[in-house]
């Protein structure tokens, strides 16, 4: 498992620089971690993936010591549910952008599919592009044999300061194909909740934030419900998906508040 510390980013140092050890990791069948078949994915389910961080933990912590987690859209999914099976292992949590989801029998996700689509219309680095660089809180559009409709195949995008060709040249080749998504074997968790103080943190324009009626469910308090220790709910003006990569100073600011409570 690659793991990078205290100077791989501005996070990384962000939060070193305030007296916390930080550390931030590839995940199984993501950048330079190697050992799970990733043309297997049946390897790949979130108790593998929970396994793999509750062994990192074990190797760079003392016993019983609990540690703050951080989590952005996949990461934030994955820490949500490190949250629910392992809450023992967990002092608080700050996730950004991906909500906590409540256990969904409909919601499997068939492998390969959407991937499949994309390399018929367009290489991988200008889906990133397009991705990326999103700014609409409306609904994501996907039509099938079209490409995607919000930036058109052919269009130039110009990136954002945040954003630069060697950012997508890595994101791109570090990609690996993602794999089968079941809520079979979570279901001993159905109606489970999180019980770590939690911060969440999302951009107005982002359409995670509108998909599925995420909006309401936060704002109807169905998410505190789900996770009873939540602290607070910010919504960040101007702001879209990647809020870490475009206001990393407001980010950083945010975390650090939260954690020093503990």
């Amino acid at each position: 498992m690659r793991i990078a510390e205290k100077g791989e980013g501005p996070l990384i140092v962000y939060l070193a620089d305030h007296g916390y050890r930080s550390v931030a990791l590839d995940l199984r069948g993501y950048g330079q971690t190697t050992g799970a078949p990733i043309n297997d994915h049946t390897k790949f389910t979130i108790h593998h993936v929970v396994g793999d961080l509750l062994g990192l933990l074990d190797a760079i912590t003392n016993e019983g010591e609990k540690v703050f987690v951080v989590g952005h859209d996949w990461g934030a999914v994955i820490a949500w549910n490190v949250c629910m099976f392992r809450p023992d292992r967990v002092k608080a949590l700050v996730n950004m952008s991906a909500p906590f989801i409540p256990w969904n029998p409909n919601g499997d996700i068939k492998p390969g599919e959407i991937e499949a689509e994309f390399a018929k219309l367009m290489s991988y680095e200008t889906f990133m592009k397009m991705f990326l660089t999103l700014r609409d809180p409306g609904p994501l559009l996907f039509p099938k044999g079209k490409g995607f409709l919000h930036s058109p195949p052919g269009v130039p995008v110009t990136l954002p300061p945040w954003l630069s060709e060697e950012d997508i040249e890595y994101f791109a080749s570090q990609h690996e194909k993602a794999g089968h998504r079941s809520w079979e074997p979570t279901s001993a968790w159905r109606g489970a909740k999180v019980t770590v103080p939690t911060k969440f943190v999302a951009g107005e324009l982002d359409l995670a934030y509108y998909m599925g009626g995420v909006d309401d469910y936060i704002n109807s308090g169905g998410m505190k419900k789900d996770v009873p220790f939540m602290e607070e709910v910010v919504l960040l003006e101007g702001v879209a998906h990647f809020l870490n990569q475009e206001k990393p100073d407001v980010i950083n600011k945010l975390i650090i508040d939260f954690i020093r409570k503990f």
